[in-house]
């Protein structure tokens, strides 16, 4: 059977609704007057009962001044002394970011120079260890490499992905799962789904030419190779249509990067986890913070980051960003990474 794949141009009508609680910020989808007709056709609409449910996320400035902080580690300061690193800005550790997704980094809803998300805390904390000034810098995902290479920064934390090609540039400090997630309506009687056979008959919201979309299709060739009904991958260029297709029932699931849509899930209330896959199934590559190779910088960050998994400061970064799921044990120095591209 041929995978069908469905282009949905339509933009179903709907707005943001954002809901202000005691200074946070909860981002809610409702279903717009245009959808009366379909919530009484067993779609449905955000309710009191879903923003209650939902989980406050305070996006204004005092987001980065409560962020976890810790006092220097010892090692890490002993380890970057003998390293013989010097920063770009003497006393500051400027660390690139990328403010343009939460949870991973956005701008402060009060304030367009502030950097919030579960990036810019990694990084503070990081600073925080070596003893030195966190000096964050937006700057656009596809510019870091260049500047880390050309000591325009000292270290990239941005959900970056460990890839073996990479590693040949740069040196990499591991402190995030890379997930893509499974997300269902919160009242689906879906419960699981982790392999082929749990995608059959699906219809199932992906990107165009993402890995994600790579997985489903090799999926759905094993399904038809056992006579079984493949996946209907579905496509939207609006993600917004997306989201209320999946929360209106229209669609059985999503299938994409889970932190993001992690992030939502907390949000509404709206959608739930259903099962994770590595970022680069069939392999297997971390999340890392990175830096020039043979810098000396890389053993202290490490350094940090294993004393913030130990101490549990780790785990209050994740736990306020919803990202608990891509909790790791332990950070690795240039762990294992994606293949090069044949």
């Amino acid at each position: 059977m041929a995978i069908n794949k469905k282009q949905a141009g339509v933009i179903v009508a709907g707005v943001a609704a954002v809901v202000l609680i005691g200074g946070g910020i909860t981002w809610a989808v409702l279903a717009g007057a245009d959808n009366s007709a379909e919530a009484a056709d067993g779609g449905s609409t955000t309710t009191e009962e879903q923003v209650e449910a939902s989980t406050q996320f305070d996006l204004t400035s005092q987001n980065a001044a409560d962020r976890p902080t810790i006092e220097p580690v010892a090692a890490a300061v002993e380890a970057l002394k003998e390293s013989g690193f010097e920063p770009i800005e003497a006393g500051k550790l400027t660390v690139a970011v990328s403010p343009y997704a939460a949870p991973l980094g956005v701008l402060a809803s009060d304030d367009d120079t502030t950097i919030i998300g579960s990036e810019a805390d990694f990084g503070s904390l990081i600073a925080d260890g070596l003893d030195l000034e966190y000096n964050p810098v937006a700057v656009n995902w596809a510019d870091w490499p260049l500047g880390i290479q050309s000591g325009k920064y000292d270290l990239i934390a941005s959900n970056v992905t460990v890839t073996e090609e990479r590693k040949e540039l740069y040196d990499f400090a591991s402190y995030r799962q890379d997930l893509l997630g499974f997300y269902v309506k919160a009242d689906s009687k879906i419960d699981s789904i982790s392999e082929a056979a749990d995608i059959s008959g699906l219809s199932i919201v992906v990107g165009s030419g993402t890995n994600q979309e790579k997985i489903l299709l090799a999926w759905n060739e094993e399904l038809e190779a056992d006579g079984e009904e493949p996946a209907e991958l579905v496509y939207y260029d609006d993600q917004a249509a997306a989201t209320l297709a999946l929360t209106s029932g229209r669609i059985d699931a999503s299938f994409g990067p889970n932190a993001t849509s992690a992030y939502q899930a907390a949000t509404t209330g709206e959608t739930k986890l259903v099962g994770t896959i590595n970022g680069g199934w069939p392999e297997t590559a971390p999340i890392a913070a990175g830096t020039a190779k043979g810098n000396g910088l890389i053993e202290p960050v490490q350094l940090v980051l294993q004393s913030v998994i130990d101490d549990g400061t780790y785990d209050e970064v994740l736990d306020r960003w919803a990202l608990t799921t891509e909790a790791l044990d332990v950070s690795e120095i240039n762990p294992p990474g994606l293949p090069k591209s044949e």
